[in-house]
């Protein structure tokens, strides 16, 4: 087992950008603070990814306005990409439908910031565990951390912990967990976080926030016992950034 890149597309305005995500709230629109706006859209991103066979990547619907992008995506590479981002019981199948792999869910298990594992149970029975991503994207309280929902500005009741991520895992088949303090800042990955997802997690999980360095995805593997894989963002070349180059990241995952 080995600690693999997996990329991302996210989406804002119908445009693939990155954003500061501890930046991103409804109430203050004023406060964003983005990295990078692509003027490539998000099928051409999909198309890159496709032809350097990078699976298990996900699309982010940040906010309204993202589903043509993201259907462009996904119709650039059916199978290939999974989708998160206001994803719910009613609409998870139509997204299987237009070309995920899987769906990503956060907010819709959290009614009133709180879980609900009923939600869960109902939409892993309706889509079936094996296409269901449980986002588990958080932020820290002293020296936990806790699930961050609608753009993670709202804390949850839900910690991130053995127990909970054993309690999910019988209805997902994968996590997604972005450390949204660190998000979109290139000053390294939580270390402290990706090492107890390492000693915690049993199914497939994969890591963002924060890595700056084709050498993170090697720490992750360190940390992690290889359990969990990295996504990188403001960092690469092809999101603007000079940190990362994608080419060498495609090397690393074909070694």
């Amino acid at each position: 087992m080995r600690s693999r890149f997996r990329p991302c597309i996210d989406l804002h305005d119908g445009k693939v950008k990155q954003i500061i995500g501890g930046t991103l709230s409804e109430a203050a629109p004023e406060s964003l603070k983005t990295n990078f706006v692509s003027s490539q859209s998000a099928g051409e991103f999909a198309r890159l990814y496709r032809s350097n066979n990078l699976e298990g990547g996900h699309v982010i619907k940040l906010g309204p306005g993202n589903d043509a992008a993201a259907s462009d995506a996904l119709a650039s590479w059916p199978g290939g990409l999974q989708i998160g981002g206001g994803i719910n019981d009613k609409n998870a199948q139509e997204w299987l439908d237009a070309g995920a792999s899987k769906v990503i869910v956060t907010s819709y298990l959290f009614p009133d910031a709180r879980f609900s594992l009923k939600r869960l149970e109902a939409l892993s029975h309706a889509v079936g565990k094996e296409r269901l991503v449980v986002d588990e994207s958080c932020r820290k309280r002293g020296d936990a951390w806790f699930v961050a929902m609608n753009k993670w500005q709202e804390m949850t009741d839900l910690e991130v912990s053995r127990e909970s991520l054993d309690m999910l895992s019988k209805h997902c088949s994968e996590f997604l967990i972005h450390a949204a303090d660190v998000e979109g800042l290139c000053q390294g990955i939580d270390e402290a976080l990706v090492n107890k997802l390492g000693e915690w997690v049993a199914i497939p999980c994969t890591y963002a926030g924060g890595a700056k360095s084709i050498d993170d995805l090697d720490l992750v593997d360190r940390l992690s016992g290889g359990k969990v894989d990295l996504t990188y963002g403001s960092s690469l070349d092809i999101f603007g950034g000079s940190l990362v180059v994608f080419d060498e990241l495609v090397a690393h995952n074909n070694l």
